[in-house]
C-alpha cells in the first residue's frame, strides 16, 4: 500500500477539479443550506446525474472534505463549511476556479521551465498578468479569487497592524479592496486609497458602493512601476511582492519609502516560508504557482526584513498571525543613523520591466 501522503499527492490531480466542479454545481451550498442528504436526494434537488455525483462525493469523503454515514448520507464537517459555503466570508470558491482553470492550464509549462529555465521560455519581457486581465470576465474571475484569498485574513492582519494612529492608507495594487475594506472597518477614522491599474477601478467602485464607504475609500489609477505612489502614513502591499524578484521588490519598497510620511509605516502581507523552508504546504504550493503565473517567489520573514531595511525602513517586526497569511511591518524614521545603508539594485534591474503592475496570488 502506498504511504498515505504519497497517495494523496498522486490523486490530488483529480481532487482539485472535483472540488471546483462540486462548488460550481452548488453541491456544497446545498449541504450547507439543507444539511445531510443522500446522493439521490442531492442529485434530484440539483438536477444532476446521481451516479456521477455519488462517485464525486465518495472521492471527497476519502479526502475528508465531506462526511458519509453508514446509511449513505453526506454532510459537511463543521470545520469545512466556512470555506465551501458561498455565504461565508471565508469561502474559497473563487480561488478554486482560478486553480482549476488558470493554474491548471499553465502546468504543462513546468516541463519547459525545468529543461530550459523560465527566462529562456518566457522571453526577456514577459507580461505575467496579460492573460489574467485579457477581458472583463477573466478580470472579474481573477479579482474574485483575490478577494476569496484575502478578505477574511485581512481582518486579522488589519488588527495586527494597529491602525488607531493611522490616518491615510495607500493600498498598492489593492485590487477590489479586500484589505482596504478590512482596515476601514477596523479603524472608523481611517481613509484608504487603492492604487492600481485603471481597469480595476470599476471593481473597487463596486466595493465602495456595496459597503457604503463614500469618500473614505477612493481609487488612484496608475502603474506602480512608472508612477509615484499617493502619499500616506500607511503604505500596504497585500500579496504583491511575492509576484516579483528581489530587485523589483526593492524598487517598489523604495518608492513606498518616498511616499510614506515621516513616522509612517509600510505593511507587507504575504504567505511566509518557515525559516527552514520546509513549509507550510500552502506556501510551498503557491511558491510553485509563482513560477507559472508571475516572476516572483515566496520568502521568509527575514528575507522581507532585509528588503525593507535596504529600502530604508527600520524597526521591522512580524507579529504572530493565526492564519497562513502574515504581516511584516517596517517603520519610516527621520533619524538616518537608524537606517541600514542602502545597497544598489542587482544588475538584473537593467532588464526590461514587466508591463503589468498588479500583484498576484500569494
Amino acid at each position: 500500500m502506498l504511504p498515505s501522503n504519497l497517495e494523496k499527492a498522486m490523486f490530488g490531480v483529480i481532487a482539485t477539479p472535483i472540488l471546483h466542479l462540486a462548488d460550481r454545481h452548488h453541491v456544497f451550498s446545498h449541504l450547507a443550506a439543507h444539511g445531510p442528504g443522500t446522493a439521490k436526494d442531492i442529485a434530484t434537488d440539483l438536477n444532476v446525474d446521481e451516479d456521477t455525483l455519488d462517485r464525486m462525493l465518495l472521492l471527497l469523503t476519502a479526502f475528508d472534505v465531506i462526511q458519509r454515514t453508514p446509511a449513505g448520507q453526506y454532510s459537511l464537517p463543521g470545520n469545512m463549511r466556512p470555506y465551501v459555503d458561498p455565504d461565508d466570508e471565508r469561502y474559497v470558491g473563487g480561488f478554486l476556479t482560478h486553480l482549476a482553470q488558470e493554474t491548471a492550464s499553465r502546468m504543462p509549462l513546468l516541463d519547459s521551465y525545468l529543461r530550459h529555465g523560465k527566462r529562456a521560455v518566457d522571453g526577456p519581457n514577459p507580461q505575467p498578468f496579460a492573460s489574467l486581465y485579457r477581458d472583463d470576465q477573466a478580470t472579474r474571475t481573477f479579482l474574485n479569487a483575490m478577494w476569496d484569498l484575502s478578505f477574511a485574513p485581512s481582518k486579522e492582519l488589519a488588527a495586527l497592524a494597529g491602525l488607531d494612529d493611522a490616518t491615510h492608507l495607500v493600498d498598492v495594487g489593492g485590487a477590489s479592496g479586500p484589505f482596504a475594506l478590512a482596515a476601514l472597518h477596523a479603524s472608523p477614522t481611517l481613509r484608504a486609497t487603492v492604487f492600481d491599474l485603471p481597469l480595476v477601478q470599476p471593481y473597487l467602485e463596486e466595493t465602495r458602493a456595496t459597503h457604503d464607504l463614500g469618500d473614505r475609500l477612493t481609487f488612484a489609477p496608475g502603474d506602480f512601476f512608472t508612477d509615484d505612489f499617493p502619499e500616506g502614513d500607511l503604505i500596504a502591499f497585500g500579496y504583491i511582492l511575492s509576484d516579483w524578484p528581489d530587485h523589483i521588490c526593492l524598487h517598489l519598497l523604495r518608492k513606498a519609502h518616498q511616499a510614506c510620511q515621516d513616522h509612517g509605516r509600510v505593511l507587507v502581507m504575504d504567505r511566509l516560508f518557515d525559516d527552514s523552508r520546509q513549509g507550510p504546504l500552502a506556501t510551498s504550493a503557491m511558491n510553485l504557482t509563482m513560477q507559472l503565473e508571475t516572476q516572483g517567489r515566496h520568502r521568509t520573514a527575514d528575507e522581507y526584513t532585509a528588503l525593507l531595511e535596504n529600502a530604508g525602513f527600520t524597526s521591522c517586526e512580524t507579529p504572530p498571525s493565526h492564519s497562513d497569511k502574515h504581516l511584516i511591518i517596517g517603520h519610516k524614521t527621520t533619524d538616518r543613523s537608524l537606517a541600514r545603508p542602502q545597497t544598489r539594485p542587482s544588475a538584473r534591474s537593467s532588464h526590461p520591466r514587466p508591463l503589468a503592475s498588479k500583484g498576484r496570488l500569494a
